[in-house]
């Protein structure tokens, strides 16, 4: 039994008894002795009942943390046992899957239509322990309800989300309404208003479907056996990354791609900033400036850039004063992390025009919401095509994945044209 209802029966005890004492008109000695000591313990347990409450709030905190990220882990322990190579196996020689893996596959299918093999996105990661050619990876932490994206991912790293959708859409309603206060003016005057409390929807939507065709020849089949699925499984989550972080900044939301970031600016509202000039810390502070009187961050270290390789090298080759031999680079990463500076050529066009010029982005993640959320629906449906490459006995695989990409608050996001490099 916990020490707080310990402590609230016996303080009821004492209440019980205090009463019955207090109704007698005349009570004895020891009566009055027995009241004093009561009130005594009375008083001291209304301390120790506070100190237990606030002991146990803590312990109901440290355990609910626990029961939130209990599943979480549960599940991530439960797909370090799937096994590509079965369902390779499976798909090309008809042979039953077992194990782990037959239980998650058949979760799957109860969860949703699949034409072919429904494949976990977590079986597509690297696991830890296994070697690639570039050493071991570090996958990104995996937090609770919402999945991990690909390791070195540019989305990830600029604040995006992956959000899992079952089945339909998904909306988000932002607030577009700017409801103020006002004071009255005067004894009998209104206060003002009213204001309208409006909001705009930021839905996500399976229309589009990324997909991935690998052929597998009979050699690879024979010859590589369980390093098989380590080959599969990186292959297709870099091939994955790769698109994936094209669409959500790129995307040109047309043939089938969702609508990037920088495709979409116009239409979701977010502020473009026309630098045409060389690339400096003043052109980012201002940016900087701007989500801090929006409310959309609170200090320059809350926000995240994303920059050409390019922008870099003319930010460190450009010295504020060639005594000192500070650059404009050292000035940027004083104020923001080098952490929160991302450089991509994957998620940012390559430099155009003379002199060359290329975008960057900004982002910040206020109030725990973040910029941008990628929504995927399901699993990946894994497809087995043993017909197109019968005569040579090869295997050709489909990977289809429906994603969507969308913002939260236009203010969380700031697009900067012609950065000079």
């Amino acid at each position: 039994m916990l020490d707080s209802v310990k402590i609230a029966r016996r303080q009821s005890e004492i209440r019980q008894s205090l009463a019955e004492l207090a109704a007698k008109d005349s009570p004895s000695e020891d009566e009055v002795r027995s009241m004093e000591e009561q009130d005594r313990e009375y008083r001291q347990n209304e301390t120790r009942y506070r100190a237990a409450l606030i002991a146990e709030d803590t312990e109901r905190r440290e355990a609910g943390e626990e029961l939130e990220t209990r599943s979480d882990r549960e599940w991530s322990d439960m797909m370090a046992g799937f096994e590509l190579r079965q369902v390779a196996l499976a798909l090309d020689e008809g042979r039953q899957l077992n194990g782990q893996t037959a239980e998650i596959v058949a979760e799957l299918r109860e969860r949703g239509g699949y034409r072919g093999m429904p494949v976990p996105l977590e079986a597509l990661e690297v696991r830890a322990g296994e070697t690639v050619a570039s050493g071991t990876p570090d996958p990104i932490r995996t937090t609770p309800i919402i999945d991990r994206l690909f390791p070195q991912s540019a989305a990830a790293r600029m604040g995006a989300q992956m959000v899992n959708v079952g089945t339909g859409e998904l909306e988000y309603p932002v607030v577009t309404s700017s409801v103020a206060a006002g004071w009255a003016d005067g004894e009998t005057a209104s206060v003002a208003g009213p204001t309208v409390y409006s909001t705009t929807d930021r839905p996500l939507a399976p229309d589009n479907t990324l997909g991935i065709q690998m052929r597998i020849t009979r050699k690879s089949l024979k010859q590589s056996g369980a390093a098989l699925e380590q080959a599969v499984r990186r292959d297709m989550a870099g091939c994955m990354g790769e698109a994936l972080d094209a669409a959500v900044f790129l995307g040109s939301g047309s043939s089938g791609e969702p609508t990037g970031v920088f495709t979409g600016a116009s239409g979701w509202s977010i502020t473009e900033t026309a630098i045409n000039a060389a690339a400096s810390w003043a052109a980012f502070r201002a940016a900087v400036v701007r989500f801090m009187t929006a409310n959309a961050a609170g200090s320059p270290d809350a926000v995240k850039l994303m920059i050409r390789p390019e922008v870099w090298a003319a930010l460190d080759d450009t010295y504020i004063d060639t005594g000192t031999g500070i650059t404009e680079w050292d000035r940027l990463v004083k104020n923001i992390p080098a952490r929160n500076v991302v450089m991509s050529t994957n998620g940012l066009a390559a430099p155009t025009g003379s002199p060359t010029a290329s975008n960057a982005l900004l982002t910040t993640n206020a109030g725990g919401t973040a910029p941008i959320f990628v929504g995927m629906w399901g699993a990946v449906d894994l497809i087995r095509d043993p017909y197109s490459d019968a005569q040579s006995g090869g295997l050709r695989l489909t990977a289809l994945s429906t994603m969507d990409v969308t913002i939260s608050r236009a203010a969380q996001l700031e697009v900067l044209t012609g950065v000079q490099d």
